[in-house]
């Protein structure tokens, strides 16, 4: 399974550099495995810590099904076009660029990656600060951008916001990234949650953010993952509803009307389309579970 269908409910940062969180991301259920070249990994250890995910991505297939996006340091780093040019040769299912505020950048990455041979590999965009977020919708709109990513820690930070647990302060920011990423047909996934002993407030925030529209979350540890995997997730009960909301839809159908009621409630066909999308959704997770 590849492209936008797959779930991406918990998207888990690991520092490449760290072979035994590797080894334990095989057995682990989030979605998509982020090995970090850049903020997890201290300057002394950026080389091990490409040769690390050179090594992992050897072994490809003992980390499926999980998708695999590497994180390189930013092209303006002395480590930047290293980390491309490598990336570029492992082939990862993704490279995610950090604190992107410009087309010009994106063009600059693929550029190196073109000169690996690879002119294809889907990026992803970190949105970190405020002159990312003003150019978010060129952003999304790039034909190699696949997805975006929220570093809500260093936005908040950028901005001198103090966000409380309800993060109204980024609201704003989360929103218009989340309506730019759905204008252009790409992911987009939420920031991480960082107080590790606040597993009240992760959960809030996980709901906050499907929500708003979020696909998923982007976490720092194996603990966040169940927590993500089932706030993103639809649930037994909207499984059921939405089978229900099909049914009745189409026995409205057959009798000559397009418009049905359900409990009470109208529905119409846009309500048939998200149904049909959780559906799509449950059978795109089931079949990641099946092949772990």
């Amino acid at each position: 399974m590849i492209g936008q269908d797959r779930p991406r409910r918990s998207g888990l940062f690991l520092p490449a550099s760290n072979e035994r969180a590797l080894k334990k991301a095989r057995s682990l259920a989030a979605d998509a495995l982020i090995l970090d070249l850049e903020d997890a990994v201290a300057p002394e250890k950026k080389h091990l810590a490409r040769d690390a995910m050179i090594a992992a991505l050897t072994e490809r297939s003992s980390f499926r099904p999980r998708e695999i996006v590497i994180r390189a340091n930013a092209l303006r780093t002395p480590w930047g076009e290293a980390d491309l040019t490598a990336i570029g040769k492992a082939g990862p299912d993704a490279v995610l660029l950090p604190k992107v505020e410009a087309v010009a950048e994106i063009e600059a990455a693929c550029a190196v990656l073109a000169h690996t041979g690879n002119k294809d590999l889907p990026v992803w965009c970190m949105i970190e600060t405020a002159l990312g977020v003003v150019n978010v919708e060129a952003i999304a709109f790039h034909s190699r951008v696949r997805g975006i990513v929220m570093g809500t820690s260093d936005l908040g930070n950028d901005l001198r916001l103090r966000p409380g647990r309800d993060r109204a302060p980024l609201l704003y920011a989360l929103g218009r990234c989340v309506l730019a990423a759905r204008a252009a047909g790409r992911i987009v996934l939420d920031g991480v949650h960082l107080d590790m002993d606040d597993m009240e407030g992760f959960l809030s925030a996980c709901q906050q953010g499907r929500d708003m529209g979020f696909d998923g979350k982007t976490l720092i540890h194996p603990a966040q993952i169940e927590g993500a995997n089932t706030a993103f997730g639809p649930s037994a009960d909207e499984i059921e509803a939405a089978y229900r909301v099909i049914e009745a839809f189409e026995s409205a159908r057959q009798h000559g009307s397009g418009l049905a009621v359900l409990d009470g409630r109208l529905v119409e066909n846009l309500h048939v389309e998200e149904a049909r999308r959780l559906l799509a959704q449950a059978d795109a997770i089931s079949d990641v579970q099946a092949r772990s």
